[in-house]
């Protein structure tokens, strides 16, 4: 299994999709799948009843609507935006004193 290079927290542009060019912050990475949650990118509507017990006070546990939702989307489709030039670049990887930083393909700043 190939590791991936997009981690929790890093600023992602969508480059394919209906929400191409939109940029996030990236919520959550599953790597064994592919998939990546970017937070205000891939938003569908859910639809939840009103669930639980009723309490004394006649308040509900969970109130019921229409809740905006957000999906996962394909790695292939987000590309990583490069802290220092603000574009959207490949991800290129450098070994520095034993350490291994990812490095900007544009600018060859470590992002």
């Amino acid at each position: 299994m190939a590791t991936v290079s997009i981690r929790k927290n890093d600023e992602v542009q969508v480059i394919s999709g209906k929400d191409r060019g939109k940029r996030g912050r990236v919520v959550n990475v599953l790597p064994g799948d592919n998939r990546v949650m970017v937070e205000g990118v891939a938003r569908a509507k859910k639809h939840t009843r009103t669930g639980g017990k009723r309490s004394r006070g006649g308040s509900q546990l969970q109130q019921g609507g229409i809740i905006d939702t957000e999906l996962f989307i394909d790695l292939s489709n987000v590309q990583l935006v490069c802290r220092s030039c603000g574009k959207p670049t490949r991800i290129g990887h450098r070994i520095e004193g034993g350490v291994k930083a990812r490095i900007c393909r544009r600018c060859e700043s470590e992002t």
